[in-house]
């Protein structure tokens, strides 16, 4: 098929869609222009690779915890130009713990919660710098046994944990599973015991496995020394040494928030 007759397909394509109007988006977002120079470039990797997106896009389809409905519409255009007005201004809501976020102590304990230990009192110098990222056997959560296997170098002070979840791309599947993989108690007891690792990524939407969701929570998060980050995208990422940077958003008074997290190269 010539090249002119595939463009005035899409094109086609394109303008159909953008008759479906939506609350969000009524003119058709992303769909009413036929120009190829304005077709957006979406990328997972910068710099020739040197640059590794780990944060998930938010879709209304990505999964929730306990939900077989995914997050759903979390965006809205209360203000279009196509409507009328002088710039697009579009609103947000969702959970605090919705797609890669961190968690902050006061999400596991209420007196921390009371004390004001939210997201903008996590330490930035820990979800910044030397990170290892391992592959955890499939066939298991993650018990104290497993992370003795793991032999974590002393002195490692990030470590990011890709399981069967990563696999099985539970992140990318709308209904949420509690079968995935994460910490039990005794694992996130051994970690904090025998480790000096800082912080804990994973590649769900808990860090903790379902059957010890609160207690490797507790684990975790008792001394205010772990920052947990969870919902992470590890596939097509080799294990071994990166640079990681997350930053959360500084939401005062909030005990999670989503947060951008890459990995650089050497």
């Amino acid at each position: 098929m010539k090249p002119s007759v595939l463009l005035l397909l899409l094109c086609a394509a394109l303008l159909t869609v953008a008759t479906l109007a939506s609350e969000a988006y009524p003119s058709g977002y992303g769909t009413d222009s036929c120009d190829v120079d304005l077709v957006p470039v979406r990328q997972e990797v910068y710099d020739g690779g040197r640059i590794i997106d780990i944060s998930h896009r938010y879709m209304p389809d990505m999964p929730a915890f306990e939900s077989d409905e995914g997050i759903g519409q979390f965006l809205w255009l209360p203000k279009s130009m196509k409507n009328g007005s002088i710039a697009n201004n579009s609103e947000m809501k969702m959970q605090a713990h919705t797609g890669t976020h961190v968690d902050a102590p006061g999400h596991v304990f209420d007196h921390y919660f009371d004390a004001g230990f939210d997201v903008d009192t996590l330490d930035l110098e820990v979800l910044n710098g030397p990170a290892l990222l391992v592959d955890v056997p499939r066939n298991k959560n993650i018990t104290a046994e497993v992370m003795e296997s793991l032999n974590i170098p002393k002195g490692v002070r990030r470590v990011l944990f890709r399981t069967l979840n990563t696999d099985r791309r539970l992140m990318f599947t709308k209904k949420f599973d509690s079968s995935y993989v994460g910490f039990t108690q005794d694992g996130a007891k051994w970690l904090v015991e025998n480790t000096n690792i800082k912080l804990v990524g994973i590649d769900y939407l808990s860090v903790a496995a379902y059957s010890d969701l609160i207690p490797a929570h507790h684990a975790f998060l008792k001394e205010r020394e772990v920052i947990l980050v969870e919902g992470l995208k590890l596939d097509d990422v080799k294990a071994g040494i990166y640079s990681v940077h997350c930053l959360p958003l500084r939401l005062f008074g909030s005990e999670g928030s989503p947060l951008r997290c890459i990995l650089i190269k050497g």
